[in-house]
């Protein structure tokens, strides 16, 4: 909890929505800044993507990342978990960037796609976006999630082996 709210800004709450002040004082609250994705400065949200490449057949679940930090432009990932005897071949990635533009825009259309195993869930089945781009950037998974807080623990290992290739250097698992 600490950890969560507090280490941000220390002795201030932190959270995780985006705020700008108006000129009259009041707040304008734009959401979550915690999985916003944010492509040459246009937001993009996590459920877009969620919403338009889980409607395929080939698609049974799918996780999506930015790897940009504050100041530098990262890159778009986006992990499918897919339906048995599908292959991530280039039809199918071809197919899901096209559906992407269509659907939303050229922005939503990823740099890399991954297929995975599972995508790492909470208890309550939330998509845990943040520790995933957390680990893929530099961070040891034991420092940013609990795993007795996850559904399906053994679903990070994909995702740390990947944050090794990402940063050169081996973090624990």
């Amino acid at each position: 909890y600490q950890e969560s709210y507090y280490e941000d800004f220390p002795g201030a709450w932190r959270h995780g929505d985006w705020v700008k002040k108006t000129e009259r004082g009041t707040f304008v609250v734009y959401g979550r800044s915690d999985s916003t994705l944010n492509r040459s400065g246009v937001r993009l949200g996590t459920s877009e993507f969620y919403r338009v490449v889980e409607e395929m057949d080939e698609v049974l679940d799918s996780l999506v990342i930015d790897t940009g930090l504050p100041g530098q432009q990262g890159q778009l990932l986006l992990f499918l978990r897919l339906s048995e005897g599908v292959e991530l071949d280039e039809d199918l990635q071809g197919r899901v960037r096209a559906r992407l533009r269509r659907l939303l825009s050229p922005r939503h259309s990823p740099d890399r796609m991954y297929a995975i195993p599972e995508v790492p869930k909470t208890l309550n089945d939330k998509k845990l976006e943040v520790p995933v781009k957390r680990i893929i950037t530099g961070a040891a998974a034991g420092q940013v999630i609990n795993r007795d807080a996850m559904s399906n623990p053994d679903s990070l290992e994909f995702f740390v082996e990947l944050g090794r290739e990402f940063s050169g250097t081996a973090r624990d698992a």
